[in-house]
């Protein structure tokens, strides 16, 4: 014959359970005020209600997200922009074009910004302005 079995006493927890939500911006100060000289990690930890494992994990997560933004290399290279040419270089770049009758030159016009390349100009140099020009479309 079975035997009953004991009665137990079951809890139910409902809720959070007191589990705190911290911001984006709470977090960053509580990370900045451990990056102070001479801050102890754990007692801000304790000041602020955490453990000092979660705060070196908040600590670890904001280094890795600012590598990861250092490692991503620029789509494009930033153009210098130079004084404008005065009028009497403009005229004898002009009277040059006319005499060899801008033979040996390409032009490259888009989105507003124009691209010359004359007779002689570096293969390499011309393959990667065309990459930037292509990656920017």
């Amino acid at each position: 014959m079975l035997e009953p079995k004991a009665l137990r006493r079951v809890e139910v927890i409902t809720g959070t359970g007191g589990r705190r939500r911290f911001s984006n911006d709470e977090k960053a100060r509580i990370i900045e005020a451990t990056l102070v000289p001479g801050a102890v990690v754990s007692a801000i930890a304790r000041q602020n209600g955490l453990t000092p494992q979660q705060l070196f994990t908040w600590r670890r997560q904001a280094r890795q997200r600012t590598k990861d933004k250092r490692s991503k290399a620029p789509a494009f290279v930033p153009a210098v922009v130079e004084a404008p040419i005065e009028r009497a270089a403009a005229r004898r770049r002009r009277r040059v074009r006319k005499a060899d009758g801008g033979a040996g030159t390409i032009e490259i016009e888009t989105g507003g910004v124009t691209v010359r390349i004359t007779r002689g100009a570096d293969v390499r140099a011309v393959a990667a302005v065309m990459a930037a020009l292509k990656a920017t479309r």
